[in-house]
């Protein structure tokens, strides 16, 4: 695909190898469980440095995603093991599939200790919060493993120490970061101003914004639910009759699990959330709101909301209303967010009765929806190339947590009962295949030689068309009003780390020939979470 600028618009010359002049050759299909198992290898293996026990190109917050995004492969890998063929020699198959298991797991266990975490609790609490997810959802996979593959290694033999899989001894550490975490982030919680509600960030001006109170909601009820106690008071001593660093007695939790006080935090987060109006008429969440007139006498009600609209916004509450619904059984939370998944895919351009896009490529891209054109998601900066590192990481979010929120019920003693919502969130969720599908196929397009996902995903469909001289004109632009600041790209440095710089343009037989998503910070290990994340919630949706 040739790109160039014509009279001030973009124009992409699709459709035709800039060699040879034929139609670009389709890479070999393989399974979606071959393409995720890929897109782990990829960003693992190009990006991770397990003797720094990080990803150097991220930064604390987006490494804290990073970590949940190979905790998520982890969890998909660990439920494929009993079908997943290795070939050759099929006596090493188990060895093989733990082999693949126990690396990634080990490089996760590095970044435990190669996290930032004493930066980290000086930061705001929305950055506090990706950390309690992160090793929360950690814990979770150790115990799911455990219990799937290793219960027959409890007690046949003195060494295996009551433990069952080895990855059992990380999750009291795990366990103790999450719970650090989630008592920094609570104090961002006030009920002063806006009437309660989380703040961004403690350093800055009052700002109720969209993410901080959905993390806040999913990372309380996921301390409810997977927190399994904590023994050690360390690093505050707070625990009344606690010393600095004390511990409990064997087997007493200072801190127990299944803390109601985790429940009640959730069900108030999500009950201020919904009553805030953060959302829009497109059944979108905006950014947030900030006071106007602050700090003016009286002036406690957040009435100015910032009306842009990020993917990720729509996306982290939806483990949160998840597990609400695991412990009450109340169907609106399903509900909420079936409705809240399904204002998205309209967002994207994409017709849910009909599984089709509204719109096709013509000698134009097609209009923007919202997040997204041609039913492709996007977020507003991925167009123009202009994404900054936060950016990058949102479209992976929220693919995230929609394959929580749509895997597999099942029962679970802190809920009432079965009840006919089960079957119908089922339905439901299988109901987006086609759209997904659709994603995965234009995410798929953008990977490079080194099966490296670009940003734009919608570029992936462009080399599949006849037409040329594609124009951006001004109706396919993102436009949120003047009520809408995009301080997630625009308001970040204008640096190589944050924006990245230009990228060179490749010459190929005399033609100028630029790929699309090298510009800016071009591919990184956040876009490459993004394709993750991606062909992961295809492949979880696709078992149901």
């Amino acid at each position: 695909m040739r790109v160039a600028w014509v009279r001030g618009a973009l124009v992409f010359v699709a459709g035709a190898d800039t060699v040879s002049g034929q139609t670009k050759s389709t890479p070999p299909a393989l399974t979606l469980f071959d393409d995720t198992l890929d897109a782990v290898r990829v960003m693992q293996n190009d990006f991770f440095q397990p003797w720094v026990g990080t990803w150097p190109t991220a930064i604390d917050w987006t490494a804290a995603v990073m970590g949940t995004q190979v905790t998520g492969a982890l969890h998909s890998l660990s439920r494929n093991l009993q079908t997943m063929r290795v070939s050759g020699n099929q006596g090493n198959d188990f060895k093989a599939k733990e082999n693949l298991v126990s690396l990634y797991f080990s490089q996760l266990v590095a970044f435990y200790f190669g996290q930032d975490s004493l930066s980290l609790r000086g930061q705001a609490f929305d950055d506090m919060l990706w950390v309690v997810l992160g090793w929360l959802d950690a814990t979770r996979f150790i115990k799911d493993h455990s219990m799937a593959h290793f219960d027959g290694l409890l007690g046949v033999a003195p060494f295996a120490q009551e433990q069952g899989w080895y990855g059992n001894q990380w999750t009291a550490a795990f366990a103790h970061r999450a719970r650090i975490f989630w008592h920094l982030a609570e104090r961002g919680w006030d009920t002063r101003l806006c009437g309660g509600g989380m703040n961004w960030n403690p350093n800055l001006s009052p700002y109720k914004n969209a993410i901080t109170n959905e993390l806040f909601i999913s990372a309380s009820i996921a301390m409810y639910l997977d927190f399994p106690g904590d023994t050690n008071s360390a690093p505050f001593g707070a625990h009344p009759g606690a010393g600095f660093g004390a511990s409990a007695p064997s087997g007493t939790a200072i801190y127990p699990p299944k803390d109601r006080k985790y429940l009640r935090a959730a069900v108030n987060g999500y009950s201020w959330l919904v009553d805030s109006q953060m959302m829009n008429n497109q059944g979108l969440y905006a950014d947030g709101f900030h006071i106007s007139g602050y700090p003016q006498k009286n002036r406690t009600k957040c009435d100015s909301r910032d009306e842009m609209v990020y993917t990720y916004n729509q996306g982290v509450v939806l483990s949160g209303l998840r597990g609400l619904y695991r412990v009450t059984g109340d169907p609106s939370y399903l509900e909420d967010g079936h409705n809240l998944i399904a204002s998205v895919i309209a967002a994207t351009g994409w017709d849910l009765r009909r599984n089709t896009p509204l719109d096709t490529f013509s000698a134009r891209v097609p209009r923007w929806y919202g997040l997204g054109r041609a039913g492709v998601l996007e977020d507003a900066c991925d167009i123009t190339g202009s994404c900054s590192q936060d950016s990058q990481t949102f479209k992976g979010i929220w693919m995230h947590h929609f394959a929580t929120f749509c895997a597999p019920l099942e029962p679970d003693d802190s809920r009432v009962a079965f009840n006919g919502s089960d079957a119908i969130h089922l339905v439901e969720c299988k109901r987006y295949i086609p759209w997904l599908q659709h994603n995965a196929r234009a995410a798929r397009g953008t990977r490079d030689e080194r099966g490296r996902f670009g940003m734009w995903w919608t570029a992936g469909l462009l080399d599949t068309l006849t037409t040329v001289n594609m124009v951006i004109g001004p109706d396919t632009l993102p436009a949120y009003g003047e009520d809408a600041v995009d301080y997630r790209n625009e308001g970040v440095p204008q640096d190589e780390k944050w924006m990245g710089g230009s990228r060179p343009i490749v010459m190929r037989a005399g033609a100028a020939v630029r790929d699309v998503n090298d510009r800016g910070r071009g591919r990184t290990v956040e876009t490459q979470s993004g394709g993750l994340a991606l062909l992961r919630a295809l492949l979880e949706l696709e078992r149901l």
